[in-house]
């Protein structure tokens, strides 16, 4: 790759005038510059730009589409990072068990638990699914949670937080978030209800969409009563493609994106997090809030907080256990002294954040078909590129190798937005307040229905098809949402065309 990114700075001089490039520590004052031009808005759309089809760089897979296309490893890895990722898928996919159990390293599920593995979320490493939306077939949820936070008072039983901490604590009992399932002998926490109410959408052109407003409930508590302004935050498992080159995009590129100035006055919003390993604060970029500095963080506190499992980044977080579940944290853990102090010893966190960092994003389809450039001057024309910004080139000095200087194709400036009133949940993580999520990145969403032909859009899941969540965005979206309404039904139709070619 690194020859193919030096024929493209070689070759693109000519992009023009561009914005005020970043300050990049890796790069020299040429390659900067090279850099700074590659990266520059797409102002040709007459033909698809070069290796756009390419959209990880050198990791993108070619392997053919089907629903394992989100399951291939960067195709640069070497044999032996293959067999660490392979080691890694098997621990991803490993249902866990309650302890104490007779299969060791595979103990310790709980006691309250969403899941009993990474892979029942994060269906086939893409979007997991939602209970339906027919009142007549609602299958557990697996993948969709609740997170569960109170305001901040001086009433809460809980310590002052700080300027820049998090604004909104767990709920006394429930904890961070509902779980649904326990171990035997123990009460699951709650079920979680939902009722949809239909919204109609007026469209140009006499279209309409129907859109399904959610409204969450839980039943059959097992603590006792839950504090009265608990808010509620449905949380959907996004998919996994592709993050590593995420956590390599330099970080001044990243806040480059908070201060441009762009069209109808959007300005991100980095979410300055805390380094559970350094404990230093840095910059948030994964889960739905940006709440996350790294891969391997994200997937600690989903080992904590979905499966119950500890891990040496959580070592004393035998799940989420509270003071008012007292026989939750009386209940056995699975912690193997052979193996170490942890439920999920340092080796297998090793091999699933290889796993994790290393799933591959697939090729672009149709680049160069007529309405799907149509469709993306369309995406440029409406202001999407604002918050979904399309491309990067990675630091040389990324942790992995695989990740180090490739131009990527994300669509994501990776900060938080106000995404209005109808997206809110009132939960904050970190410095990103109710109103506020990350811009998701956009790569492999068309094919997320090949990968699960149940999966659904946004963070809970409500919007069943892409122009559903285009409908749904809001706060300092709304121009660019209501620019979508305003196309004609053809404009629209090569706009999501464009989408699902990414």
């Amino acid at each position: 790759m690194k020859r193919v990114l030096a024929a493209i700075l070689a070759a693109s001089v000519h992009a023009g005038a561009a914005a005020q490039p970043p300050v990049r520590d890796d790069l020299t004052p040429g390659d900067l510059k090279r850099v700074t031009a590659i990266t520059a808005p797409a102002r040709d759309f007459s033909k698809a730009e070069t290796f756009e089809t390419m959209q990880a760089g050198a990791a993108t897979t070619g392997k053919m589409i089907n629903a394992d296309i989100f399951s291939q490893p960067s195709a640069n890895m070497d044999f032996e990072r293959r067999q660490e990722f392979q080691v890694g898928n098997g621990l991803f996919r490993k249902d866990w068990v309650s302890a104490p159990s007779s299969t060791q390293a595979s103990d310790g599920l709980g006691p309250l638990f969403n899941a009993r593995s990474c892979q029942a979320c994060h269906t086939k490493d893409g979007r997991g699914s939602v209970p339906g939306f027919d009142p007549l077939e609602r299958p557990d949820a697996v993948a969709l949670l609740l997170r569960l936070a109170i305001p901040e008072g001086p009433d809460r039983g809980h310590p002052r937080l700080g300027p820049d901490e998090i604004a909104s604590l767990p709920e006394p009992v429930y904890g961070v978030q509902l779980q649904n399932f326990a171990v035997a002998g123990l009460p699951a926490e709650g079920r979680m209800e939902i009722d949809y109410t239909p919204m109609v959408v007026q469209l140009n052109g006499g279209e309409t969409v129907t859109l399904m407003k959610p409204a969450y409930r839980i039943e059959n508590l097992g603590y006792g009563p839950m504090r009265a302004d608990t808010q509620i935050s449905p949380r959907l498992a996004p998919p996994m493609i592709g993050l590593g080159l995420l956590e390599s995009i330099h970080e001044a590129d990243i806040l480059a994106n908070v201060g441009a100035d762009k069209r109808d006055g959007i300005v991100g919003k980095a979410n300055w997090v805390t380094d559970a390993r350094t404990g230093k604060t840095v910059l948030g970029r994964f889960n739905l809030k940006a709440g996350q500095p790294t891969v391997e963080q994200q997937s600690a506190a989903a080992f904590s907080n979905d499966m119950g499992l500890s891990t040496p980044m959580f070592p004393s977080h035998w799940g989420d256990c509270t003071r008012g579940q007292q026989r939750c944290l009386d209940m056995p853990h699975g912690a193997q002294p052979r193996f170490g102090p942890e439920e999920v010893p340092a080796k297998l966190m090793d091999f699933v954040a290889v796993y994790s960092t290393n799933l591959a994003v697939p090729q672009r389809r149709d680049t160069g078909d007529a309405r799907v450039l149509a469709g993306k001057k369309l995406f440029y024309e409406a202001n999407c590129v604002a918050c979904h910004v399309p491309k990067y080139v990675t630091s040389r000095n990324a942790r992995q190798a695989e990740h180090r200087f490739q131009l990527i194709w994300p669509y994501t400036d990776m900060l938080v937005h106000d995404m209005g009133d109808d997206l809110a949940d009132g939960v904050s993580d970190g410095l990103a307040n109710g109103r506020e999520w990350r811009t998701p990145p956009l790569w492999g969403i068309g094919l997320t229905k090949t990968v699960n032909p149940g999966a659904t859009w946004l963070h809970d899941g409500r919007a069943r098809t892409l122009l559903e969540a285009v409908l749904w965005h809001g706060g300092a979206a709304k121009p660019a949402r209501d620019r979508v309404v305003a196309m004609t039904p053809e404009e629209r139709a090569d706009l999501i065309r464009f989408l699902e070619s990414l």
